[in-house]
């Protein structure tokens, strides 16, 4: 009896935090994906300067941690009296889950814009000089031709990044965020109960993977089925 009833206390407090990491994942994946298709296309630019501004921007948000960004955003640039005293600055940088949002986004960007470099780079040129023969503008090659062949080797790739955006998630409970994790934290110095905790926290966290690598593959075979 007291199991049955420590077990539902356990799923009802950690679906609190359930919700607020969909939000957080699904946010800074989203976010990511504009900016990382953005970098990408800038590194592929021609121009030396766009290309090197996002190869540096890629460099130093992959080459340091997450953790530590998320840090700098949080504890950091909030200190900054230009921050706090900018009303749409502080609306950012005082609010944890903004800035979890930010920190995970920014991340995941440097590591999306390199998987899309690469999906951008496998386009046959022959496609595209076949294109710009027959008179498309770059905007009409970009969307029918070049897009498309590139999302479909980019996706196998970036269905990881999707991953790692949403265990990312998780760090948010480092500033005091009550997400999934923050609420699994909560509940292990209230029962104890550690292991059975943290089991179900990560079959939730591994609900929300499945459930997005299952539309992602789904899009998948859609873009195949129209190849």
């Amino acid at each position: 009896m007291i199991e049955a009833e420590l077990f539902h206390h356990t799923i009802t407090n950690l679906f609190k935090g359930f919700g607020l990491t969909i939000y957080i994942g699904i946010l800074s994946i989203a976010y990511s994906l504009i900016l990382g298709l953005t970098l990408a296309l800038m590194r592929l630019s021609g121009s030396t300067i766009l290309s090197n501004s996002a190869y540096v921007y890629s460099t130093l948000f992959r080459g340091t941690p997450l953790l530590v960004q998320l840090f700098i955003l949080y504890y950091g640039i909030g200190t900054i009296p230009l921050v706090r005293n900018s009303p749409a600055l502080w609306w950012i940088f005082s609010d944890g889950i903004r800035c979890a949002i930010l920190a995970i986004s920014l991340n995941s960007a440097a590591y999306v814009s390199e998987v899309f470099r690469g999906g951008l780079q496998s386009v046959p040129r022959g496609q595209v000089d076949a294109a710009r023969a027959i008179g498309m503008s770059t905007l009409v090659r970009f969307r029918r031709i070049i897009f498309p062949l590139a999302i479909r080797q980019a996706l196998p790739a970036y269905s990881n990044e999707i991953v790692l955006a949403i265990k990312g998630t998780s760090l948010a409970s480092t500033i005091a965020v009550m997400e999934l994790t923050g609420y699994a934290k909560k509940l292990m110095n209230q029962s104890y109960a550690i292991i059975e905790t943290f089991v179900i926290a990560g079959l939730l966290y591994l609900l929300i993977n499945f459930t997005l690598l299952a539309m992602v593959h789904m899009v998948e075979r859609m873009l195949k089925i129209n190849k």
